[in-house]
């Protein structure tokens, strides 16, 4: 037991003499009868009926993979529908299924996609706002005065759709190819997304939305993943650059297999000892034992070429009775040769 000693008892008592509302009143009270300076309290919105299930970096990572979807379906569709369509991420966030059914038009383009690979199924949505310039352009026209109807598609015009899913799907299965192999479909088509419940209202997905715009049109794109779905492959796009990783390796790959096949290519090596210029004339009358004068000394290295570039200066010698070249230096930029 430790005994004060009286500067450590009048301290004590000074301190309870005074009372603590010097401390309290430097401390900000957010849920009290008073709250005072409530501008330096940092406040963050918490909704507990929406938990954050998938980390920042698994949510980063699945938006840079979406980035290289987006690329490749622009590319696609613009070869398919001979214009320039650009096809960019605009958002990539979680939510609870209903928001995400809540927030989407009806009529609609709501498509039900599955994979083999996978255990459940996922929504791909594309707007009307550029479903009928698609359709209109198809056609033969040109979508400048065109009328956006608020009615289901019908049949021809989903056959028409059919033709840009299928190009979305196949960049989106070469896309999620750097995680797993997997093939993509459609199974089931709806115009109106309420009346389809693929997991419970308070599921969480995580919901990529996509801007698709073609000429003076424009329009968006929304894919709707369950975290139920890809939680088999959380693990997968929680390490730290797949993506990367996977380029890294295919690169050394490639590398070492050019390398392994260039070494055994067989090159042409010249030596040009002088050069010089004369004219046809000279040239026509030559026989045998004239002399052709350079400028070029005897003492300064021949020139080596290798497949017509000139690459290292050598000196001329003798090994073995034959003439041989033996490399100096690599020809720099200011050699004039």
């Amino acid at each position: 037991m430790d005994i004060l000693d009286q500067s450590e008892v009048d301290r004590l008592l000074a301190a309870v003499s005074e009372g603590p509302q010097d401390e309290e009143a430097n401390r900000p009270v957010i849920f009290g009868r008073r709250r005072s300076d409530s501008d330096s309290v940092e406040v963050r919105p918490y909704d507990f009926k929406r938990p954050e299930r998938v980390s920042k970096d698994q949510m980063r990572s699945l938006q840079t993979l979406h980035e290289g979807f987006a690329r490749n379906f622009g590319a696609s569709l613009s070869g398919f529908l001979r214009t320039i369509v650009e096809v960019k991420v605009a958002t990539c966030e979680q939510m609870t299924y209903s928001e995400f059914i809540s927030g989407l038009p009806n009529p609609t383009s709501f498509n039900l996609v599955e994979s083999a690979a996978l255990d459940g199924q996922v929504c791909l949505e594309i707007s009307p706002l550029i479903i009928y310039p698609i359709i209109d352009r198809l056609l033969g026209g040109t979508s400048q005065d065109l009328f956006i109807p608020q009615r289901p598609m019908t049949l021809i015009e989903s056959r028409l759709i059919g033709n840009v899913t299928r190009r979305a799907l196949s960049a989106l299965t070469e896309a999620w190819a750097s995680v797993r192999d997997m093939a993509f479909r459609i199974v089931a088509t709806e115009s109106n997304p309420q009346l389809v419940q693929i997991v419970p209202p308070n599921e969480v997905v995580v919901l990529v939305g996509f801007e698709i715009k073609m000429a003076n049109r424009a329009g968006t794109m929304n894919l709707c993943i369950p975290y139920a779905v890809i939680e088999p492959l959380i693990g997968e796009l929680s390490s730290q650059s797949w993506f990367s990783s996977a380029r890294s390796q295919r690169s050394e790959d490639t590398v070492h297999a050019i390398t392994g096949g260039l070494a055994r290519a067989a090159i042409g090596v010249t030596g040009v000892l002088a050069e010089t210029t004369i004219t046809l004339e000279d040239l026509q009358n030559l026989s045998v034992g004239d002399l052709i004068v350079t400028e070029t000394p005897a003492t300064q290295p021949a020139v080596l070429w290798v497949e017509g570039a000139k690459k290292h200066l050598a000196a001329l010698g003798q090994v073995r009775g034959s003439r041989a070249l033996r490399v100096v230096r690599p020809v720099g930029p200011q050699d004039r040769v």
